[in-house]
């Protein structure tokens, strides 16, 4: 299939998705450190849960570097208890946090003015940033073009036939990134109309396909 005919149909999918579900308006913060912080908490949770999560640090003013660092490590644990995981993501925060402090005194439009693979490299040597959360920061923090691959990518685009079930999420990345125009804009809607999708009808087990607004263009639904 040729790289046009690819573009031209993501691009239709996009189209088709932001009709149906509208903007989603991503991500849902006051500040770019609010993003990461949300970022690291979304990890294995609902987004439910990060709100509130969220909104007790809010309550404490610890959505600043200097306060996130000074607060006790158990009592940062209990306020982030809603987002599971609450004492590996308290650390988490606490690491990113000393890293932008020590390395970029603590600015963050510092830490945004690297390469999009630099600061990614910088971000994956921290403890508690993976590939996906690295990614939702750059994109969502720093509003830098990489697209963000999760889950639900791998398993509504392979159900459409563009990629294979067992594709690792570099090869996902690169298959988007290479098929799309880099606009942090598409990048950021696109991501969140998947998650969308995959959240409410394109789900693991028994996906509501009559209701999807990509049944004519899947094959698992042509296969039901």
């Amino acid at each position: 299939m040729s790289q046009d005919r690819v573009r031209n149909q993501l691009m239709s999918i996009f189209e088709s998705l932001l009709s149906h579900f509208g903007p989603r308006h991503w991500w849902p913060a006051e500040s770019p450190l609010e993003v990461i912080f949300g970022c690291i908490l979304t990890q294995n949770v609902a987004w439910k849960n990060v709100e509130q999560a969220i909104s007790n640090l809010k309550a404490r003013n610890l959505i600043d570097i200097k306060s996130m660092l000074a607060v006790d490590n158990d009592e940062l644990a209990e306020l982030i208890r809603p987002a599971r995981y609450y004492n590996q993501k308290a650390a988490a925060l606490k690491n990113i946090c000393c890293f932008i402090l020590e390395n970029y005194d603590g600015s963050l439009s510092e830490l945004f003015k690297l390469e999009i693979a630099e600061l990614r490299k910088q971000l994956l040597k921290l403890k508690g940033v993976g590939k996906e959360t690295a990614d939702s920061i750059i994109l969502y923090a720093a509003e830098k073009p990489i697209f963000v691959v999760d889950t639900y990518t791998k398993r509504i685009f392979s159900r459409l036939g563009f990629l294979p079930h067992d594709i690792d999420y570099d090869e996902v990345q690169n298959f988007f990134t290479c098929s799309l125009p880099a606009e942090p804009y598409l990048y950021n809607e696109y991501h969140a109309l998947i998650d969308a999708l995959g959240h409410n009808i394109c789900k693991s087990r028994n996906p509501y396909c009559s209701k999807c607004p990509l049944s004519a263009q899947c094959k698992k639904y042509a296969e039901v």
